[in-house]
């Protein structure tokens, strides 16, 4: 559920917050007073490309932000993103040069991030996007997401994955025997030469951690023995003069207490400097000029980076590489043998992604004929009496991550008139009912918790306007649902009635939103009825509606 929203600097809408009520939430006002913005600036949050014209005059950025419930967030952003709590707060902004900016929880994530987000939160149904439902690929999903048969589905795509990489390795080996020749000595003299270095992982890391005690051994026994000297070997040395501040502070200490913890902290020093002398000895011990290792170590480590700047950037990808090529060369010794196993194996493979095929193709069968039913029943309560029918074409031996079905929606809007495809509708209205009618009977299956309807109504009025309304307000029961209309029909059942009006101060328009409750909102759907004049039969056909419902 969308909670809360605030559109900052967005065209017309200067400085708007709104909170959301559960269920069916209605935005009303004048055509271009700013409605549909709102829903742009959802979209925009949700990681919609955004324009900079945009933004409004003089300001410097524009800002959306909304908070969500978090039950609604899918678990693996909230354990990629540390969600807790029962809010998940999103925003985007967009500046003056285009560069957009996107957070959760205030923190920096790519649009892309939102984008997959709003996938699992929100169904968007602008005024052109119901004509996604034109796209047999939705309509196959739509299909599939009513019958319950996406685990099928799922299994079918490994099914059909496993299929295309028998066949891909097939191809592969496909090859001439003079090129299989190449190959061959390619592959064997790099695995002979990885294995003749014999690099270890991490060696190039030792040898450069190395190299520095190599090239300044002399250097550092040098500073070493001075060390020493002047911490405890030479006269008047660290050691020798801590020596005597302990002897001086300790008969100080006899006659006054009060120098016994300046005396402790000289002891402790005196220790620090014995540690720091016998740590420089043990070091001096195990350093030595080696100008033969640092040829050695400098000669292995050349060696190292021509290996990774061949095969790979450090010595792990290396090792990895060998052991592609040591598999490839394996497997072009023994071609013949492994054409037969592969052979074998993609008749294997696709007798088994067959039966999926098929038994995907049943159940979609099963699932067209319920969903044809349902949404008929649907469109006839909103207007269009005809026919839907879900079409499910097998095509044998043609198979894809989906199956082997081409999955079409017809459609005949009127008794007696022959089925025909969805695509053949002109009317943007009669598409939007469809839309509808089909949310209706998918709401229940449905995962997704907010769907978004901007002007779902076009194009229809009367009885049909009232059915569409109590549509929405059917699926709002279980979802909260976002709509634009024109029409006092369907925003007479809003659980929310947002007005959305233009006002003008200081020579500066910006819209301004409303929630109406009550008085005004009668007035409101008086208005709608009857035009700008409120007239007393529009306030009791108001006041009718509200009572109807």
């Amino acid at each position: 559920m969308l909670k809360n929203l605030l559109v900052r600097d967005f065209a017309v809408l200067a400085g708007v917050e709104l909170r959301f009520e559960r269920g069916l939430c209605i935005f009303t006002g004048e055509t271009g007073a700013g409605k549909s913005l709102l829903i742009e600036a959802l979209g925009f949050l949700l990681g919609e490309r955004g324009s900079a014209e945009w933004i409004r005059s003089g300001a410097e950025r524009l800002e959306v932000r909304g908070v969500f419930e978090s039950e609604d967030i899918p678990e693996a952003f909230r354990k990629a993103y540390g969600l807790s709590g029962g809010e998940v707060v999103l925003r985007r902004e967009l500046d003056l040069s285009g560069r957009a900016r996107a957070f959760i929880q205030d923190r920096p994530v790519p649009a892309a991030r939102l984008c997959e987000l709003s996938e699992a939160l929100v169904d968007f149904h602008g005024q052109h996007e119901h004509q996604t439902l034109l796209k047999p690929a939705l309509q196959m999903d739509l299909l599939d997401g009513f019958g319950g048969l996406w685990p099928l589905r799922e299994r079918t795509a490994a099914a059909c994955a496993e299929y295309r990489r028998l066949q891909a390795e097939l191809e592969a080996l496909s090859m001439s025997e003079e090129e299989r020749l190449r190959r061959v000595d390619l592959c064997r003299f790099q695995v002979q030469e990885i294995d003749e270095a014999a690099p270890r992982p991490g060696e190039d890391e030792n040898l450069e951690a190395e190299l520095p005690r190599l090239k300044n051994a002399a250097r550092l026994i040098e500073l070493c023995e001075q060390s020493c000297e002047w911490l405890s070997r030479q006269e008047g040395s660290a050691e020798e003069t801590l020596a005597r501040a302990a002897k001086a502070v300790s008969e100080g200490a006899r006659l006054d207490g009060v120098l016994g913890e300046p005396g402790e902290l000289v002891e402790q020093a005196q220790d620090r400097v014995r540690e720091a002398v016998a740590r420089l000895g043990d070091y001096r011990g195990r350093i030595e000029e080696r100008p033969e290792r640092l040829d050695e170590a400098l000669s292995r480590l050349d060696k190292l980076a021509k290996l990774k700047k061949k095969y790979g950037p450090s010595i792990a990808e290396t090792l990895a590489f060998r052991d592609k090529a040591a598999a490839e060369l394996a497997s072009l010794d023994g071609r013949e043998e492994r054409e037969g196993d592969i052979q074998a194996a993609i008749e294997e493979a696709e007798k088994s992604l067959a039966e999926l095929c098929g038994e995907l193709h049943a159940a979609r069968m099963k699932a067209a004929r319920k969903l044809s039913e349902r949404a008929a029943a649907e469109l006839k309560d909103l207007g269009m009496p005809g026919r839907l029918s879900v079409s499910v074409e097998m095509e044998e031996g043609s198979y894809s991550s989906s199956g082997s079905d081409r999955v079409e929606f017809l459609i005949a809007p009127n008794p007696g008139e022959p089925l025909k495809s969805l695509r053949a509708i002109a009317s943007g209205g009669e598409i939007s009912r469809v839309m509808l009618a089909l949310k209706t009977v998918l709401a229940r299956q449905d995962r997704v918790r907010l769907l978004v309807f901007d002007e779902v109504d076009s194009g229809v009025g009367g009885v049909t306007a009232r059915a569409v309304g109590k549509k929405l307000s059917e699926i709002s029961r279980c979802r909260q649902v976002l709509c634009v209309t024109h029409l006092p029909q369907v925003a007479c059942f809003a659980n929310g009635h947002y007005e959305v009006s233009k006002q003008t101060a200081l020579g500066r328009t910006a819209a301004k939103v409303d929630q109406l409750e009550g008085e005004r909102r009668l007035e409101a759907l008086a208005r709608m009825l009857g035009g700008s004049r409120i007239t007393e039969a529009g306030r009791r056909h108001a006041k009718e509606l509200l009572e109807s419902i």
